[in-house]
């Protein structure tokens, strides 16, 4: 990779964003990290920095330490379960837009992926209401004036083993992965491909696509 990768994660508090996390850090051609978590994600790393913020609607007093990088992998998301139409759309939708216009006006060249989902609605008419605000998400975003926007719908996901935010049922289901996954290898997926794909896609340039599981493997490699 001619440029190495300058990523900002966010997320990396949740199963996914760490996994991202992990393999960036392990990761040569990523060179520098920044995460922002409203609590210490619990790493330390030569190539790794953190900013601790409480309010994501506003990132004025943080601005001079995002520029510089090249790369944001958003990993912060919440369920749908258990919370209003409305407070789901303001910490997908409105949330999300926030963090990637900011990074947009700081970093014009910069590549944004973004985490969605298997299932998300592209058209955003259809029943489940967080499929369509996912899909609002996926669509506005790519019309930003990112570099490259990728948005990444994953299925059921693998996690890394000994990550410390991986959710606890996953443990119990861990065994039957390789076996649900040569059944139906397009639903089935690994952190440790979701972070390689990320960090692979600075080598394309100029691309707006939206990834499900079978093309994050084929990036992954």
């Amino acid at each position: 990779m001619e440029t190495k990768v300058k990523a900002i994660i966010t997320g990396t508090t949740g199963m996914v964003g760490e996994g991202v996390l992990y393999q960036c850090l392990q990761n040569p051609e990523v060179e520098a990290v920044l995460v922002i978590n409203r609590k210490p994600c619990g790493y330390i790393h030569p190539k790794l920095k953190e900013i601790i913020h409480a309010d994501f609607f506003d990132f004025s007093s943080i601005e001079n330490h995002l520029t510089g990088y090249n790369a944001c992998f958003f990993c912060l998301g919440i369920s749908s379960v258990g919370v209003s139409k409305e407070v789901y759309y303001r910490m997908t939708y409105t949330l999300t837009m926030h963090v990637a216009e900011t990074l947009t006006k700081l970093n014009p060249n910069m590549t944004f992926c973004y985490v969605s989902g298997a299932g998300t609605d592209s058209t955003e008419k259809g029943s489940l209401n967080w499929a369509r605000v996912k899909g609002k998400t996926e669509n506005d975003l790519i019309k930003l004036p990112f570099a490259q926007v990728f948005n990444f719908r994953p299925g059921i996901i693998k996690p890394t083993k000994g990550l410390k935010y991986a959710h606890k049922a996953y443990s119990f289901f861990a065994w039957l992965f390789p076996i649900m996954n040569a059944f139906n290898k397009n639903s089935f997926v690994t952190l440790e491909e979701i972070g390689l794909a990320m960090i692979h896609t600075l080598k394309y340039t100029g691309e707006r696509k939206t990834i499900e599981v079978k093309e994050i493997k084929i990036l992954a490699n």
